[in-house]
Protein backbone atom coordinates (compact mmCIF):
# COMPACT_ATOMS: atom_id res chain seq x y z
CA UNK A 1 0.00 0.00 0.00
CA UNK A 2 1.17 3.55 -0.74
CA UNK A 3 2.57 5.57 1.88
CA UNK A 4 -0.49 7.82 2.71
CA UNK A 5 0.64 12.03 3.25
CA UNK A 6 -1.41 14.76 4.32
CA UNK A 7 -2.42 17.06 1.44
CA UNK A 8 -0.57 20.14 3.66
CA UNK A 9 2.96 18.43 3.30
CA UNK A 10 2.19 16.51 -0.11
CA UNK A 11 0.81 19.55 -1.80
CA UNK A 12 2.98 22.25 -0.26
CA UNK A 13 4.62 24.90 -2.78
CA UNK A 14 8.23 24.29 -3.84
CA UNK A 15 8.50 27.36 -5.97
CA UNK A 16 7.32 31.05 -5.32
CA UNK A 17 4.99 30.71 -8.15
CA UNK A 18 2.88 28.21 -6.68
CA UNK A 19 2.74 29.70 -3.04
CA UNK A 20 -1.03 30.84 -2.88
CA UNK A 21 -2.47 34.34 -2.30
CA UNK A 22 0.38 36.14 -1.48
CA UNK A 23 1.46 37.29 -4.90
CA UNK A 24 2.81 40.51 -4.42
CA UNK A 25 5.14 39.32 -1.17
CA UNK A 26 6.37 36.41 -3.54
CA UNK A 27 7.68 38.87 -6.43
CA UNK A 28 9.82 40.84 -4.17
CA UNK A 29 11.34 38.26 -2.48
CA UNK A 30 11.95 36.47 -5.75
CA UNK A 31 13.32 40.36 -7.30
CA UNK A 32 15.46 40.36 -4.56
CA UNK A 33 17.25 37.23 -5.19
CA UNK A 34 17.57 38.16 -8.99
CA UNK A 35 19.28 41.05 -8.21
CA UNK A 36 21.31 40.22 -5.71
CA UNK A 37 19.87 43.16 -3.00
CA UNK A 38 19.36 40.24 -0.07
CA UNK A 39 19.45 41.56 3.15
CA UNK A 40 20.84 39.96 6.68
CA UNK A 41 17.39 39.46 8.55
CA UNK A 42 13.90 39.23 7.43
CA UNK A 43 10.95 38.94 9.54
CA UNK A 44 7.44 37.49 7.63
CA UNK A 45 4.61 38.15 10.51
CA UNK A 46 1.18 36.99 9.54
CA UNK A 47 -1.94 34.71 10.42
CA UNK A 48 -1.44 30.76 10.40
CA UNK A 49 -1.12 28.83 8.02
CA UNK A 50 -0.61 31.64 5.47
CA UNK A 51 2.58 30.40 3.94
CA UNK A 52 5.30 32.05 6.29
CA UNK A 53 7.76 28.87 6.82
CA UNK A 54 7.09 27.72 3.19
CA UNK A 55 8.18 30.86 1.75
CA UNK A 56 11.44 30.96 4.05
CA UNK A 57 12.44 27.70 3.16
CA UNK A 58 11.50 28.25 -0.59
CA UNK A 59 14.14 31.74 -0.12
CA UNK A 60 17.19 29.68 1.54
CA UNK A 61 16.69 26.68 -0.87
CA UNK A 62 16.47 29.60 -3.95
CA UNK A 63 19.64 31.98 -2.95
CA UNK A 64 21.94 28.28 -2.07
CA UNK A 65 21.06 26.35 -5.49
CA UNK A 66 24.23 26.34 -7.21
CA UNK A 67 22.64 26.21 -10.55
CA UNK A 68 19.12 28.04 -10.96
CA UNK A 69 16.86 28.00 -13.94
CA UNK A 70 15.97 30.85 -16.53
CA UNK A 71 12.79 31.62 -14.04
CA UNK A 72 15.63 32.22 -10.86
CA UNK A 73 13.47 29.61 -9.32
CA UNK A 74 16.00 26.34 -7.86
CA UNK A 75 16.90 23.62 -9.77
CA UNK A 76 16.69 20.82 -7.09
CA UNK A 77 18.79 18.54 -8.80
CA UNK A 78 21.81 20.20 -7.60
CA UNK A 79 23.91 18.73 -4.24
CA UNK A 80 22.40 22.15 -2.35
CA UNK A 81 18.82 21.10 -3.23
CA UNK A 82 19.21 17.39 -3.13
CA UNK A 83 20.36 17.95 0.70
CA UNK A 84 17.82 20.38 1.27
CA UNK A 85 15.01 17.82 0.00
CA UNK A 86 16.15 15.04 1.91
CA UNK A 87 16.51 17.12 5.01
CA UNK A 88 20.11 16.63 5.56
CA UNK A 89 21.49 20.37 4.52
CA UNK A 90 24.07 21.51 6.64
CA UNK A 91 23.57 25.41 5.50
CA UNK A 92 19.87 25.77 6.35
CA UNK A 93 18.90 25.17 9.89
CA UNK A 94 15.42 26.04 11.24
CA UNK A 95 15.02 26.33 15.09
CA UNK A 96 11.56 26.08 16.88
CA UNK A 97 11.88 29.30 19.10
CA UNK A 98 8.60 27.81 21.10
CA UNK A 99 10.88 25.17 22.72
CA UNK A 100 14.22 26.38 22.54
CA UNK A 101 13.48 29.80 23.92
CA UNK A 102 16.27 30.31 26.38
CA UNK A 103 19.85 32.67 26.65
CA UNK A 104 21.51 29.17 26.36
CA UNK A 105 19.68 28.45 23.66
CA UNK A 106 20.26 31.70 21.51
CA UNK A 107 24.09 31.13 22.57
CA UNK A 108 24.50 27.77 21.04
CA UNK A 109 22.70 29.58 17.89
CA UNK A 110 25.19 32.12 18.00
CA UNK A 111 27.94 29.69 18.15
CA UNK A 112 26.78 27.85 15.07
CA UNK A 113 26.94 31.47 13.22
CA UNK A 114 30.40 31.32 13.33
CA UNK A 115 31.01 28.05 10.69
CA UNK A 116 30.59 28.59 7.50
CA UNK A 117 28.43 26.91 4.93
CA UNK A 118 29.84 23.52 3.78
CA UNK A 119 27.50 23.65 0.39
CA UNK A 120 26.29 26.75 -0.82
CA UNK A 121 26.70 30.46 -0.54
CA UNK A 122 24.71 31.23 2.37
CA UNK A 123 23.63 29.97 6.10
CA UNK A 124 20.28 30.60 6.74
CA UNK A 125 19.03 30.07 10.13
CA UNK A 126 14.39 29.71 10.35
CA UNK A 127 13.58 30.80 13.69
CA UNK A 128 9.60 29.66 13.82
CA UNK A 129 7.84 31.78 16.64
CA UNK A 130 10.19 33.88 17.61
CA UNK A 131 7.97 35.60 19.46
CA UNK A 132 7.81 33.05 22.38
CA UNK A 133 11.73 34.03 23.00
CA UNK A 134 12.15 35.15 26.23
CA UNK A 135 13.10 39.03 27.00
CA UNK A 136 16.81 37.94 28.27
CA UNK A 137 16.99 35.76 24.97
CA UNK A 138 16.12 38.52 22.78
CA UNK A 139 18.97 40.88 24.21
CA UNK A 140 21.39 38.01 23.52
CA UNK A 141 20.71 37.96 20.00
CA UNK A 142 20.46 41.53 19.06
CA UNK A 143 24.28 42.11 18.95
CA UNK A 144 24.16 39.08 16.30
CA UNK A 145 21.19 39.95 14.54
CA UNK A 146 22.30 43.05 13.86
CA UNK A 147 26.23 42.81 12.84
CA UNK A 148 26.00 38.96 11.55
CA UNK A 149 28.75 37.33 9.26
CA UNK A 150 28.22 38.19 5.17
CA UNK A 151 27.48 34.37 4.51
CA UNK A 152 24.18 34.60 7.23
CA UNK A 153 20.85 35.10 6.97
CA UNK A 154 18.16 34.94 9.41
CA UNK A 155 14.62 34.52 8.82
CA UNK A 156 11.88 34.90 11.86
CA UNK A 157 8.52 34.28 11.75
CA UNK A 158 5.42 35.22 13.98
CA UNK A 159 1.94 34.89 14.13
CA UNK A 160 2.19 37.54 17.09
CA UNK A 161 4.00 40.59 15.48
CA UNK A 162 3.01 42.83 17.96
CA UNK A 163 4.96 40.98 20.76
CA UNK A 164 8.35 41.53 19.01
CA UNK A 165 10.39 43.91 20.52
CA UNK A 166 11.30 47.01 18.47
CA UNK A 167 14.79 46.57 18.70
CA UNK A 168 13.98 43.54 16.75
CA UNK A 169 11.66 44.86 13.70
CA UNK A 170 14.44 47.50 13.79
CA UNK A 171 16.96 45.32 12.74
CA UNK A 172 14.86 43.41 10.06
CA UNK A 173 12.74 43.58 6.84
CA UNK A 174 9.33 42.99 7.78
CA UNK A 175 6.86 41.22 5.19
CA UNK A 176 3.09 41.32 6.45
CA UNK A 177 1.49 38.16 5.03
CA UNK A 178 -2.40 38.63 3.73
CA UNK A 179 -5.12 36.61 4.68
CA UNK A 180 -6.15 33.70 2.05
CA UNK A 181 -9.28 34.84 0.39
CA UNK A 182 -11.77 32.19 0.47
CA UNK A 183 -11.84 32.16 -3.76
CA UNK A 184 -8.18 30.94 -3.42
CA UNK A 185 -8.63 28.61 -1.18
CA UNK A 186 -11.64 27.63 -3.08
CA UNK A 187 -9.57 27.18 -5.95
CA UNK A 188 -6.73 25.46 -4.52
CA UNK A 189 -9.02 22.89 -3.24
CA UNK A 190 -10.33 21.69 -6.46
CA UNK A 191 -6.94 21.34 -7.67
CA UNK A 192 -6.23 19.24 -5.14
CA UNK A 193 -9.49 17.47 -5.59
CA UNK A 194 -9.12 16.90 -9.62
CA UNK A 195 -5.25 15.88 -8.90
CA UNK A 196 -6.55 13.13 -6.37
CA UNK A 197 -9.62 12.32 -7.93
CA UNK A 198 -12.34 13.48 -5.71
CA UNK A 199 -15.41 14.59 -6.49
CA UNK A 200 -16.44 17.97 -4.61
CA UNK A 201 -19.20 20.40 -4.94
CA UNK A 202 -18.27 23.96 -5.00
CA UNK A 203 -20.20 24.45 -2.13
CA UNK A 204 -18.88 22.17 0.03
CA UNK A 205 -15.13 23.39 -0.67
CA UNK A 206 -16.73 26.64 -0.03
CA UNK A 207 -17.83 25.69 3.05
CA UNK A 208 -14.51 24.32 4.17
CA UNK A 209 -12.80 27.47 2.90
CA UNK A 210 -15.17 29.49 5.59
CA UNK A 211 -14.42 27.10 8.00
CA UNK A 212 -10.72 27.11 7.90
CA UNK A 213 -10.84 31.07 8.43
CA UNK A 214 -8.05 32.55 5.79
CA UNK A 215 -5.69 29.50 6.89
CA UNK A 216 -4.83 27.00 3.98
CA UNK A 217 -3.53 24.52 5.85
CA UNK A 218 -6.60 24.31 8.23
CA UNK A 219 -8.35 24.72 4.63
CA UNK A 220 -6.31 21.16 3.81
CA UNK A 221 -6.91 19.58 7.07
CA UNK A 222 -10.25 20.08 7.08
CA UNK A 223 -10.23 18.59 3.34
CA UNK A 224 -8.95 15.28 4.55
CA UNK A 225 -11.05 14.95 7.33
CA UNK A 226 -13.94 15.95 4.77
CA UNK A 227 -12.55 12.98 2.08
CA UNK A 228 -12.39 10.46 4.62
CA UNK A 229 -15.98 11.21 6.21
CA UNK A 230 -17.56 11.20 2.73
CA UNK A 231 -15.38 8.66 1.21
CA UNK A 232 -13.77 11.05 -1.78
CA UNK A 233 -17.58 12.25 -2.51
CA UNK A 234 -18.14 15.89 -1.04
CA UNK A 235 -21.42 16.93 -1.52
CA UNK A 236 -23.06 19.91 0.46
CA UNK A 237 -25.33 18.60 2.64
CA UNK A 238 -22.24 15.83 3.91
CA UNK A 239 -19.69 17.93 4.77
CA UNK A 240 -21.91 20.25 6.38
CA UNK A 241 -23.19 17.79 8.57
CA UNK A 242 -19.42 16.58 9.60
CA UNK A 243 -18.73 19.77 9.93
CA UNK A 244 -21.80 20.53 12.19
CA UNK A 245 -22.62 23.51 10.05
CA UNK A 246 -26.00 24.47 9.61
CA UNK A 247 -27.81 24.35 6.28
CA UNK A 248 -27.87 27.73 4.73
CA UNK A 249 -31.91 26.80 3.58
CA UNK A 250 -32.78 27.04 7.76
CA UNK A 251 -31.35 30.96 7.67
CA UNK A 252 -33.43 31.84 4.52
CA UNK A 253 -36.85 30.07 5.89
CA UNK A 254 -36.03 32.24 8.94
CA UNK A 255 -35.85 35.60 7.40
CA UNK A 256 -39.07 34.49 4.80
CA UNK A 257 -40.50 34.57 8.10
CA UNK A 258 -39.20 37.35 9.61
CA UNK A 259 -40.59 39.37 6.17
CA UNK A 260 -44.08 37.71 7.03
CA UNK A 261 -44.37 38.25 10.42
CA UNK A 262 -44.52 35.15 11.75
CA UNK A 263 -43.35 34.45 15.50
CA UNK A 264 -44.53 31.17 15.99
CA UNK A 265 -43.04 29.64 13.26
CA UNK A 266 -39.80 31.26 13.80
CA UNK A 267 -39.91 30.07 17.52
CA UNK A 268 -40.71 26.23 15.92
CA UNK A 269 -37.54 26.73 13.78
CA UNK A 270 -35.42 27.05 16.73
CA UNK A 271 -36.83 24.25 18.15
CA UNK A 272 -36.15 22.19 15.24
CA UNK A 273 -32.50 23.16 15.50
CA UNK A 274 -31.88 22.90 18.98
CA UNK A 275 -33.31 19.60 18.48
CA UNK A 276 -30.98 18.11 15.71
CA UNK A 277 -28.05 19.25 18.34
CA UNK A 278 -26.93 22.82 16.89
CA UNK A 279 -25.62 25.50 19.76
CA UNK A 280 -28.14 28.10 19.78
CA UNK A 281 -25.25 30.49 19.88
CA UNK A 282 -23.99 28.95 16.70
CA UNK A 283 -27.22 29.56 14.98
CA UNK A 284 -27.58 33.44 16.02
CA UNK A 285 -24.28 34.09 14.68
CA UNK A 286 -24.60 32.43 11.98
CA UNK A 287 -28.24 34.00 11.54
CA UNK A 288 -26.00 37.18 11.90
CA UNK A 289 -23.52 36.95 8.84
CA UNK A 290 -27.07 35.92 6.81
CA UNK A 291 -28.67 38.92 7.53
CA UNK A 292 -25.22 40.73 6.88
CA UNK A 293 -24.58 38.84 3.22
CA UNK A 294 -28.28 40.21 2.43
CA UNK A 295 -27.63 43.45 3.03
CA UNK A 296 -24.48 43.33 0.76
CA UNK A 297 -26.64 41.34 -2.14
CA UNK A 298 -28.72 44.89 -2.13
CA UNK A 299 -26.02 46.56 -4.19
CA UNK A 300 -24.13 45.76 -7.21
CA UNK A 301 -20.88 47.60 -5.43
CA UNK A 302 -21.09 45.82 -2.46
CA UNK A 303 -22.26 42.51 -4.05
CA UNK A 304 -18.50 41.53 -4.73
CA UNK A 305 -17.90 41.43 -0.66
CA UNK A 306 -20.42 38.65 -0.63
CA UNK A 307 -18.10 35.55 -0.77
CA UNK A 308 -20.63 32.20 -2.22
CA UNK A 309 -20.90 30.05 -5.43
CA UNK A 310 -22.58 31.87 -8.11
CA UNK A 311 -25.99 29.42 -7.05
CA UNK A 312 -26.00 30.68 -3.92
CA UNK A 313 -25.03 34.51 -4.37
CA UNK A 314 -28.56 34.15 -6.87
CA UNK A 315 -30.24 33.08 -3.67
CA UNK A 316 -28.95 35.63 -1.45
CA UNK A 317 -30.05 38.36 -4.11
CA UNK A 318 -33.47 37.31 -5.00
CA UNK A 319 -34.45 37.41 -0.91
CA UNK A 320 -32.55 40.96 -0.22
CA UNK A 321 -34.70 42.48 -2.89
CA UNK A 322 -37.53 41.47 -0.38
CA UNK A 323 -35.86 43.01 2.52
CA UNK A 324 -36.09 46.63 3.30
CA UNK A 325 -32.95 48.56 4.29
CA UNK A 326 -34.19 49.31 7.63
CA UNK A 327 -35.40 46.10 8.13
CA UNK A 328 -31.82 44.29 7.97
CA UNK A 329 -30.28 47.43 10.20
CA UNK A 330 -32.47 46.63 13.21
CA UNK A 331 -32.58 42.44 12.59
CA UNK A 332 -28.34 42.70 12.68
CA UNK A 333 -28.22 45.01 15.53
CA UNK A 334 -30.78 42.72 17.73
CA UNK A 335 -28.69 39.52 16.93
CA UNK A 336 -25.62 41.45 17.91
CA UNK A 337 -27.01 42.69 21.17
CA UNK A 338 -28.36 38.76 21.21
CA UNK A 339 -24.92 37.44 20.78
CA UNK A 340 -23.51 40.23 23.53
CA UNK A 341 -25.53 38.86 25.99
CA UNK A 342 -26.09 35.09 25.50
CA UNK A 343 -22.46 34.05 27.25
CA UNK A 344 -23.71 35.29 30.40
CA UNK A 345 -27.30 35.10 30.18
CA UNK A 346 -29.11 32.33 32.55
CA UNK A 347 -31.87 31.42 30.19
CA UNK A 348 -29.96 31.29 27.14
CA UNK A 349 -32.99 29.42 25.28
CA UNK A 350 -35.12 32.64 26.30
CA UNK A 351 -33.04 35.06 24.95
CA UNK A 352 -32.78 33.57 21.49
CA UNK A 353 -36.49 33.34 21.39
CA UNK A 354 -36.95 37.61 22.48
CA UNK A 355 -34.61 37.97 19.52
CA UNK A 356 -36.57 36.31 17.34
CA UNK A 357 -39.46 37.49 18.66
CA UNK A 358 -38.46 41.12 17.99
CA UNK A 359 -36.81 40.53 14.22
CA UNK A 360 -40.48 39.12 13.40
CA UNK A 361 -42.25 42.43 14.86
CA UNK A 362 -40.12 45.13 13.19
CA UNK A 363 -42.11 47.55 10.78
CA UNK A 364 -39.74 48.80 8.75
CA UNK A 365 -42.86 51.26 7.61
CA UNK A 366 -42.72 53.27 11.04
CA UNK A 367 -41.58 56.61 11.16
CA UNK A 368 -38.50 55.89 13.19
CA UNK A 369 -37.86 52.59 10.77
CA UNK A 370 -39.54 50.27 13.28
CA UNK A 371 -36.34 51.20 16.03
CA UNK A 372 -38.89 51.85 18.82
CA UNK A 373 -42.51 49.39 18.22
CA UNK A 374 -45.41 50.65 20.06
CA UNK A 375 -46.62 47.34 20.94
CA UNK A 376 -46.12 43.71 20.05
CA UNK A 377 -48.52 42.20 17.43
CA UNK A 378 -50.37 39.16 18.42
CA UNK A 379 -48.79 36.19 17.19
CA UNK A 380 -50.86 32.79 18.44
CA UNK A 381 -53.09 31.60 16.03
CA UNK A 382 -55.06 29.82 18.49
CA UNK A 383 -57.48 31.64 20.80
CA UNK A 384 -56.94 31.58 24.65
CA UNK A 385 -58.35 28.25 26.95
CA UNK A 386 -60.64 30.68 28.27
CA UNK A 387 -62.02 32.10 25.40
CA UNK A 388 -62.40 28.79 23.63
CA UNK A 389 -64.57 27.79 27.05
CA UNK A 390 -66.94 30.65 26.51
CA UNK A 391 -70.54 29.75 25.08
CA UNK A 392 -72.05 30.88 21.96
CA UNK A 393 -74.30 32.79 23.33
CA UNK A 394 -71.49 34.53 26.09
CA UNK A 395 -69.42 34.73 23.36
CA UNK A 396 -72.14 37.06 21.19
CA UNK A 397 -72.84 39.09 24.23
CA UNK A 398 -68.92 39.84 24.23
CA UNK A 399 -69.10 41.33 20.62
CA UNK A 400 -71.57 43.47 21.44
CA UNK A 401 -70.39 45.42 24.32
CA UNK A 402 -67.19 45.37 22.24
CA UNK A 403 -69.14 47.05 19.57
CA UNK A 404 -71.30 49.48 21.37
CA UNK A 405 -69.98 52.31 22.59
CA UNK A 406 -69.25 53.54 25.99
CA UNK A 407 -71.89 56.13 27.52
CA UNK A 408 -69.90 59.35 28.05
CA UNK A 409 -70.93 58.62 32.50
CA UNK A 410 -68.44 55.46 31.98
CA UNK A 411 -66.09 57.84 30.77
CA UNK A 412 -62.83 57.10 32.96
CA UNK A 413 -62.32 59.78 35.58
CA UNK A 414 -59.95 62.36 35.37
CA UNK A 415 -56.76 62.20 37.17
CA UNK A 416 -56.76 64.61 39.94
CA UNK A 417 -54.86 67.78 40.11
CA UNK A 418 -51.80 67.40 42.08
CA UNK A 419 -51.59 68.87 45.68
CA UNK A 420 -49.74 71.94 46.30
CA UNK A 421 -46.15 71.55 47.21
CA UNK A 422 -44.74 72.72 49.93
CA UNK A 423 -41.32 73.12 52.17
CA UNK A 424 -42.00 71.85 56.17
CA UNK A 425 -40.35 74.21 58.72
CA UNK A 426 -40.81 75.72 62.24
CA UNK A 427 -44.27 77.99 62.23
CA UNK A 428 -44.59 80.92 64.13
CA UNK A 429 -46.85 83.94 64.44
CA UNK A 430 -44.47 86.20 62.99
CA UNK A 431 -43.10 83.68 60.31
CA UNK A 432 -44.30 84.74 56.87
CA UNK A 433 -46.03 81.83 54.97
CA UNK A 434 -46.44 81.25 51.44
CA UNK A 435 -48.31 78.73 49.28
CA UNK A 436 -49.04 78.07 45.82
CA UNK A 437 -53.11 77.77 44.84
CA UNK A 438 -54.43 76.79 41.09
CA UNK A 439 -55.40 80.02 40.33
CA UNK A 440 -53.70 81.43 37.09
CA UNK A 441 -54.08 84.97 36.26
CA UNK A 442 -50.65 84.37 33.84
CA UNK A 443 -51.35 82.18 30.64
CA UNK A 444 -49.62 81.66 27.62
CA UNK A 445 -49.94 78.82 24.92
CA UNK A 446 -48.51 77.11 22.45
CA UNK A 447 -49.89 75.29 19.52
CA UNK A 448 -48.26 72.78 16.92
CA UNK A 449 -50.58 72.06 14.09
CA UNK A 450 -49.44 69.26 11.17
CA UNK A 451 -52.26 68.72 8.19
CA UNK A 452 -52.52 65.06 8.28
CA UNK A 453 -55.31 62.83 9.35
CA UNK A 454 -56.21 61.61 12.64
CA UNK A 455 -58.71 60.98 15.25
CA UNK A 456 -60.00 63.93 16.99
CA UNK A 457 -61.70 62.13 20.09
CA UNK A 458 -60.72 63.04 23.56
CA UNK A 459 -57.88 61.87 25.04
CA UNK A 460 -58.16 60.85 28.93
CA UNK A 461 -55.72 61.98 31.39
CA UNK A 462 -54.13 58.85 31.76
CA UNK A 463 -53.05 58.91 28.05
CA UNK A 464 -51.63 62.38 28.24
CA UNK A 465 -49.51 61.12 31.43
CA UNK A 466 -48.47 58.43 29.76
CA UNK A 467 -46.77 60.06 26.83
CA UNK A 468 -45.54 63.09 28.86
CA UNK A 469 -43.43 60.86 30.91
CA UNK A 470 -41.97 59.24 27.91
CA UNK A 471 -40.96 62.64 26.83
CA UNK A 472 -39.46 63.16 29.86
CA UNK A 473 -37.69 60.21 29.90
CA UNK A 474 -35.82 61.25 26.60
CA UNK A 475 -35.61 64.68 27.66
CA UNK A 476 -33.53 63.99 30.47
CA UNK A 477 -30.70 62.48 28.74
CA UNK A 478 -30.07 66.45 27.72
CA UNK A 479 -31.54 68.70 30.64
CA UNK A 480 -31.90 66.90 33.49
CA UNK A 481 -32.95 69.79 35.61
CA UNK A 482 -36.36 70.52 33.56
CA UNK A 483 -37.02 66.37 33.54
CA UNK A 484 -36.99 66.67 36.93
CA UNK A 485 -39.47 69.69 37.47
CA UNK A 486 -41.79 68.47 35.01
CA UNK A 487 -42.27 64.96 36.74
CA UNK A 488 -43.62 67.49 39.76
CA UNK A 489 -46.15 68.81 36.76
CA UNK A 490 -49.38 67.28 36.26
CA UNK A 491 -50.83 68.10 32.69
CA UNK A 492 -54.51 68.05 32.32
CA UNK A 493 -56.89 67.30 29.25
CA UNK A 494 -59.07 70.72 28.60
CA UNK A 495 -60.21 69.42 24.81
CA UNK A 496 -60.21 67.03 21.97
CA UNK A 497 -56.78 68.09 21.48
CA UNK A 498 -55.99 70.69 24.05
CA UNK A 499 -54.35 70.58 27.55
CA UNK A 500 -52.98 72.45 30.23
CA UNK A 501 -49.74 72.42 32.20
CA UNK A 502 -49.18 74.45 35.80
CA UNK A 503 -45.90 75.45 36.52
CA UNK A 504 -44.63 77.27 39.93
CA UNK A 505 -43.49 80.34 38.45
CA UNK A 506 -42.29 82.48 35.28
CA UNK A 507 -39.23 81.15 35.43
CA UNK A 508 -39.71 77.15 35.01
CA UNK A 509 -42.53 78.47 32.30
CA UNK A 510 -39.71 80.18 30.56
CA UNK A 511 -37.99 77.01 30.83
CA UNK A 512 -41.09 75.11 29.57
CA UNK A 513 -41.59 77.78 26.62
CA UNK A 514 -37.96 76.32 25.34
CA UNK A 515 -38.83 72.68 24.75
CA UNK A 516 -42.70 73.50 23.55
CA UNK A 517 -42.52 72.87 19.81
CA UNK A 518 -40.53 69.11 20.66
CA UNK A 519 -43.00 68.60 23.40
CA UNK A 520 -45.93 69.01 21.19
CA UNK A 521 -44.75 67.20 18.37
CA UNK A 522 -43.62 64.37 20.82
CA UNK A 523 -47.16 64.38 22.25
CA UNK A 524 -48.46 64.77 18.94
CA UNK A 525 -46.88 61.77 17.76
CA UNK A 526 -47.25 59.51 21.07
CA UNK A 527 -51.50 60.52 20.50
CA UNK A 528 -51.79 60.34 17.08
CA UNK A 529 -53.48 63.40 17.06
CA UNK A 530 -53.37 66.23 14.25
CA UNK A 531 -52.45 68.93 16.22
CA UNK A 532 -51.36 69.32 19.50
CA UNK A 533 -52.63 72.98 21.53
CA UNK A 534 -50.82 73.23 25.48
CA UNK A 535 -51.87 76.25 27.76
CA UNK A 536 -48.79 77.20 30.40
CA UNK A 537 -50.61 77.83 33.43
CA UNK A 538 -48.29 79.88 36.29
CA UNK A 539 -49.55 79.85 40.24
CA UNK A 540 -50.76 82.34 42.09
CA UNK A 541 -49.05 83.18 45.30
CA UNK A 542 -51.53 83.78 48.35
CA UNK A 543 -49.30 85.53 51.47
CA UNK A 544 -50.73 84.67 54.68
CA UNK A 545 -51.10 87.33 57.64
CA UNK A 546 -48.31 87.63 59.42
CA UNK A 547 -49.44 87.49 62.99
CA UNK A 548 -51.59 83.62 61.96
CA UNK A 549 -51.09 81.36 64.73
CA UNK A 550 -49.81 77.83 64.41
CA UNK A 551 -53.33 76.13 64.20
CA UNK A 552 -54.76 78.39 61.97
CA UNK A 553 -51.56 77.98 59.46
CA UNK A 554 -52.39 74.06 60.07
CA UNK A 555 -56.12 74.57 59.36
CA UNK A 556 -54.63 76.08 56.54
CA UNK A 557 -52.47 73.81 55.09
CA UNK A 558 -54.37 70.27 55.91
CA UNK A 559 -57.84 72.08 54.23
CA UNK A 560 -55.42 72.74 51.09
CA UNK A 561 -53.66 69.75 51.39
CA UNK A 562 -54.94 66.26 52.80
CA UNK A 563 -51.59 64.51 53.10
CA UNK A 564 -50.70 67.01 55.55
CA UNK A 565 -53.82 65.82 57.50
CA UNK A 566 -53.06 62.23 57.35
CA UNK A 567 -49.59 63.25 58.13
CA UNK A 568 -50.54 64.56 61.12
CA UNK A 569 -52.83 61.57 62.58
CA UNK A 570 -50.17 58.86 61.53
CA UNK A 571 -48.15 60.63 64.14
CA UNK A 572 -50.56 62.12 66.27
CA UNK A 573 -49.66 65.28 66.09
CA UNK A 574 -50.83 67.83 68.81
CA UNK A 575 -50.86 71.87 67.70
CA UNK A 576 -50.70 73.60 70.55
Amino acid sequence: MEEYIVSALKYRPLTFDSVVGQRTLTTTLKNAIQTGKLAHAYLFCGPRGVGKTTCARIFAKTINCLTPDANGDPCGTCESCKAFNEGRSMSIHELDAASNNSVDDIRELCKQVQIPPQIGKYKVFIIDEVHMLSASAFNAFLKTLEEPPSYVIFILATTEKHKILPTILSRCQVYDFARMTMQGIVDHLRYIAQKEGHKAEDEALHLIARKADGGMRDALSIYDQMVACCNGELTAQNVSEALGELSLDRYFEMVEHFLKKEVQPCLILLNDVISEGYEGGNFMNGLASHLRNLLVARDKDTLPLLEATEAIRTRYEEQAAKCNVRMLYKALRICNDCDNAYRTSRNKRLSLEIALIECAQIDPDAPDGGLRPKKIAPFFSQPMVAERKQTPAAASQKEQNTAAPRPAAQQPPQAKPAAPRMKLSALGPSMKISMQTTAAPVQTQTTEEVPQSGDTASVTNEELTRVWFEFIAELGKEDKALAMRMQQMQPQVTGPTSFSVEVPNAQVKTYLQQVSSRLCQFLKRGLLRPSITMEIKVAEVVKMQQSASKKEIYKHYTQENSAMKLLAEEFKLVIE
